[in-house]
């Protein structure tokens, strides 16, 4: 099984949560691996915040 790399702190301790999305448990977010990689934020509520790759919110 190979592990996705994370796009922020480059690490490979990471999980499938969906359909092509991952989890970094070094750096906590979560991206997605299809096409245009996207990375985004948990808030507290649980909700994704979109990030860009240098961890810059994007709003």
């Amino acid at each position: 099984m190979v592990r996705m790399q994370c796009p922020i702190c480059r690490g490979r301790q990471t999980g499938k949560v969906g359909a092509d999305q991952y989890y970094c448990w070094s750096c906590y977010v979560e991206f997605s691996a299809g096409g245009e990689s996207e990375v985004y934020e948990i808030t507290e509520d649980g909700n994704l915040m979109a990030l860009n790759t240098t961890g810059d919110d994007l709003s």
